[in-house]
């Protein structure tokens, strides 16, 4: 057994971030400036979009995004049952309704079905969430967004870089939302970013990111910039700052080697649980397009004598940390009691929801940890079988 904690996650900072951040901090600005900028520029190419709009979280970015093509009072958007609350927050925040739908069994991604089953003449929109790095399945998604003349943001905080059938997640819906959490492929510690080709989605999050401020009002403090500025709209506080690009400038510089190490470490634990009875592996359309930000399995309690919770407890007790994506959001007390949701009503997402839990899986990992993760999953897999 491992002798020191192995956490569920760590970030890849390396002497790039930390001089960056240095260079940053000398330099005397810290809020959003030239750094930010750069971020945005790189960003865009890499994500295969016109516009990168850099903000301090996905959750702003999925904010700016619906409130730019005007989401507001009674407006549905359908939204997957699993994923983390800020999907279906953010469409409240705008007085909109968040409509559940279910997820796919292999996937757990926004079902196109059920989607379909649950579209009315009061939706504007739908947000499929790139589960655990793994594109939704966009086509079909996509035709029924263009028959009923809905828009699509993609919910990316986990699909970096996620392609799909070749296509660069990024550049397929009306707009996506990332997330840099410290979790997350690729950190700021705490950041996201905005893609979009639309010019007038992309004018608007800008506007709307900084209290609503007249164009490069950010520039005020500068010896080019002017203390005058409009406002335009009553705006948000969602920038980045520049400390933040700091740290994300190298780490999208290396986010494809990043990417490989996540790679290898799926492939092992994709051939070591093979054949491992009580344990389900992920299931994966293309290994190399998935962007392995999760590898989350289950834990078949019919198989095993064990359930997910006390499989949990015992990675604990042998020093390896998990985690679950997610509670459902119709289990959590506040979406349940509003809407009058029951589990019955997403079959799906409720059944994955007591059997799944997410292994570490982090390009700091060594291969001496991942064998420790195979070796506790497998012990226990084994000495718990019925």
């Amino acid at each position: 057994m491992r002798e020191r904690f192995l956490p569920f996650a760590q970030p890849l900072i390396g002497d790039e971030e930390i001089a960056l951040v240095t260079e940053c901090l000398r330099s005397g600005w810290l809020t959003t400036g030239q750094k930010v900028r750069q971020f945005e520029q790189e960003f865009a190419p890499f994500a295969g979009a016109k516009h990168a709009v850099a903000v301090n979280s996905c959750t702003a970015a999925l904010h700016l995004s619906l409130e730019a093509i005007g989401i507001g009072p009674g407006d549905e958007v359908i939204v997957p049952a699993m994923t983390f609350t800020a999907t279906g927050a953010v469409v409240e925040h705008l007085g909109g309704v968040p409509v559940l739908a279910d997820v796919d069994e292999a996937m757990l991604n926004l079902d196109p079905e059920d989607t379909a089953r649950r579209v009315t003449p009061r939706t504007r929109a739908l947000i499929p969430v790139h589960y655990g790095g793994q594109a939704a399945d966009m086509d079909p998604l996509m035709e029924l967004a263009k028959r009923h003349h809905l828009k699509v943001i993609e919910d990316a905080a986990h699909a970096i870089p996620t392609l799909y059938k070749g296509r660069t997640v990024g550049s397929i819906g009306d707009a996506t939302c990332f997330s840099f959490y410290a979790t997350k492929n690729l950190t700021t510690g705490e950041g996201g970013m905005l893609t979009t080709d639309d010019d007038a989605i992309a004018e608007r999050a800008r506007l709307m990111c900084l209290h609503g401020m007249s164009r490069d009002a950010w520039k005020r403090y500068t010896q080019k910039g002017s203390w005058m500025y409009e406002i335009l709209a009553p705006g948000f506080k969602y920038n980045l700052t520049d400390i933040a690009a700091a740290i994300g400038l190298p780490q999208l510089k290396h986010c494809r080697s990043f990417h490989e190490r996540r790679l290898q470490i799926a492939r092992r634990y994709h051939e070591a649980f093979a054949d491992l009875a009580g344990i389900v592996r992920p299931g994966v359309r293309d290994e190399r397009e998935h962007a392995w930000h999760l590898y989350v399995i289950r834990v078949d309690s019919t198989a095993l004598s064990i359930d997910r919770d006390e499989f949990i407890r015992q990675l604990s007790a042998r020093n390896i940390g998990t985690s679950v994506h997610f509670i459902p959001l119709h289990l959590h007390p506040y979406w349940r009691d509003r809407y009058g949701l029951r589990p019955e009503d997403y079959p799906r997402a409720t059944a994955a929801f007591h059997q799944i839990l997410s292994l570490p899986i982090y390009a700091r990992m060594t291969d001496e940890d991942v064998a420790d993760v195979v070796a506790a999953v497998s012990e226990i897999a084994r000495s718990h079988r019925r």
